[in-house]
């Protein structure tokens, strides 16, 4: 595990030798017919780093914004319907295709569905693409401990990432610290908490001290805990500043304050656990 990335360009290490970039534009929600011009501003600001997934429906608008850019590191997730063992291996057909990539950085789980009770078999499936040298890293998204433990019991392959909620009202302390204690680097999808938490006064105030916005500052508070982001936006002027965050740093008092804020109710997203979906 590297420590804290001093640019934009800097990379985490990986357990799988592999590095990714600390930040990248997530598209959860960005309309197919316009993923393609969002990712190309994305590149021109200096972004090196697309998140997507099947359930997105905008693989295909990644893939063209990404022509001419072998250099990005892309990554996406096989969905929770399409789960077991030969039906991940077609599903990462199609995302390859649609993505117009040989190779795909990372290939995640996106939910484990305990339920299912295929994210075993799922998970094996991407141990094969890895070993076929079409992903050059996997991991899952979504998974508690005790998923965790069991696939890597039962396969012996640690994730190199688990992607999972993550915000100041949700901080997941403990998730974090058994991801560090086995070798797997923590991502957090909805970083700035559905936008909720950019209203909160205690981020405002250190958002005025240091002369940055809230979102800066909760960025900044992801990244001073290792934690890689993908912040999604479509508007250039808040992707640049999702980028911009390198020209200060929060104080030990600002973290800790930050601290305070993380609620029992805090997840506003599924419950690994027991999800539910329409």
């Amino acid at each position: 595990m590297s420590g804290f990335p001093k640019d934009a360009a800097a990379r985490v290490q990986l357990n799988d030798g592999q590095t990714m970039p600390w930040i990248g534009l997530g598209v959860w929600q960005t309309p197919p017919d316009e993923t393609a011009d969002v990712v190309r501003t994305a590149i021109e600001l200096g972004y090196r780093a697309v998140d997507t997934a099947r359930l997105y429906h905008n693989e295909a608008g990644v893939g063209e914004g990404l022509l001419d850019h072998p250099d990005m590191f892309v990554t996406t997730k096989v969905w929770n319907d399409e789960q077991g063992y030969d039906s991940t291996l077609r599903a990462f057909d199609e995302s390859a295709r649609l993505l117009q990539r040989d190779v795909v950085d990372l290939y995640l789980i996106h939910w484990a569905m305990p339920q299912q009770g295929l994210y075993v078999e799922t998970w094996k499936a991407l141990i094969e693409l890895k070993k076929q040298g079409r992903v050059r890293s996997i991991g899952v998204s979504n998974f508690e401990k005790d998923h965790l433990q069991k696939i890597i019991d039962e396969t012996g392959v640690v994730p190199v990432v688990n992607q999972i909620e993550i915000h100041p009202f949700f901080q997941q302390e403990e998730l974090r610290r058994f991801h560090k204690s086995v070798g797997i680097q923590t991502e957090a999808w909805r970083p700035l908490g559905k936008g909720t938490v950019l209203k909160d006064e205690l981020i405002a105030g250190i958002a005025r001290k240091h002369g940055k916005s809230p979102a800066q500052v909760i960025l900044r508070w992801h990244l001073q805990n290792e934690v890689v982001v993908i912040p999604k936006s479509v508007h250039r002027e808040r992707m640049a500043e999702n980028l911009d965050l390198f020209d200060f740093a929060l104080s030990e008092q600002d973290m800790a304050e930050i601290a305070t804020l993380h609620r029992a109710d805090g997840r506003m997203g599924e419950n690994p656990a027991h999800p539910v979906f329409d």
